[in-house]
């Protein structure tokens, strides 16, 4: 593993990579050195490059934060992992690799099923939890979403759109700006780019979904510290009905829901989001 030297930001936070696992794991970190680091976990089909560079600033202001590839996603080697299950025993190996036994975690989409598996695996490791636009086991329309993201995807490709504008934002003039304006930020970082993702990567990470939400609802009974459950109510990927489902199951979490917010609802409001999710996890 390659030195520690804090970035300034995170479009210039260097790429580094730790063993775990048998295989070798992608990461990029910033923020201060001191303090409980929070680990994010990011959505189905993206790498670094896709963690929108207000927000992992925004929260690095008083906190180390951690941004991991999947297994098989962008710089990180080996097989890309089709189960959430698997991906989550992939990020408990990468997080005591580099030397943590206890972590915050913020997971998107995906990011928040791995954070919720990584709960049941090793329900001591993670203390303050945020989940946006993520479902439970089992969540309300969870199934559907393999189909929906294709369907958008192609719709995307004949009508010229980046896939990204009509998956995480509605089409109303707030919605369409916030996806120009999100689309522009995710090209500030100019080098040491990550690798792109490939079509199989999205293969099985939507396979994963789909058997996510097919399966029984996980015990997370044993996470004993915060939650915030973040959700847009126009999300067309994670029906809204799902941040109400995770409720039930975590009793220590609160819900903020976003109007006229889609699936990319961090994004569109990533100033209150950072401040909602800093106070969520500040000591």
């Amino acid at each position: 593993m390659s030195g520690r030297r804090t970035a300034q930001g995170y479009r210039d936070a260097p790429t580094r990579t730790i063993a775990a696992a048998g295989a070798v794991f992608a990461y990029r970190e910033l923020g201060p050195q001191a303090g409980v680091p929070l680990v994010v976990l990011t959505h189905l089909g993206a790498n670094l490059d896709n963690w929108d560079p207000r927000i992992v600033d925004g929260l690095a202001q008083d906190r180390r934060v951690i941004a991991v590839d999947y297994r098989g996603v962008g710089d990180s080697t080996g097989q890309v992992r089709d189960s959430i299950e698997e991906m989550a025993a992939d990020m408990v190996a990468v997080i005591r690799a580099l030397g943590h036994d206890r972590v915050d975690m913020f997971g998107l989409s995906m990011g928040g099923m791995v954070a919720q598996a990584v709960v049941t695996l090793a329900p001591y490791l993670v203390d303050r939890l945020i989940l946006v636009g993520a479902g439970p086991a089992g969540g309300p329309g969870l199934v559907d979403m393999t189909r929906l993201t294709i369907a958008t995807v192609l719709r995307a490709v004949v009508t010229f759109n980046d896939p990204k504008t009509l998956l995480f934002f509605t089409r109303t003039p707030v919605g369409k700006r916030a996806a120009r304006q999100y689309l522009t930020r995710l090209k500030e970082r100019t080098a040491g780019r990550d690798k792109a993702v490939t079509a199989g990567v999205y293969r099985a990470q939507l396979a994963a979904v789909h058997r996510w939400g097919k399966q029984a609802p996980a015990d997370l009974s044993q996470l004993t510290g915060p939650v915030l459950i973040v959700h847009g109510d126009s999300d067309r990927m994670v029906p809204p009905a799902n941040a109400t489902a995770l409720a039930r199951q975590l009793p220590t979490a609160s819900i903020t829901v976003f109007p006229d917010s889609g699936h990319g609802v961090a994004f569109q409001n990533n100033r209150a989001f950072v401040d909602a999710a800093r106070d969520h996890v500040r000591r």
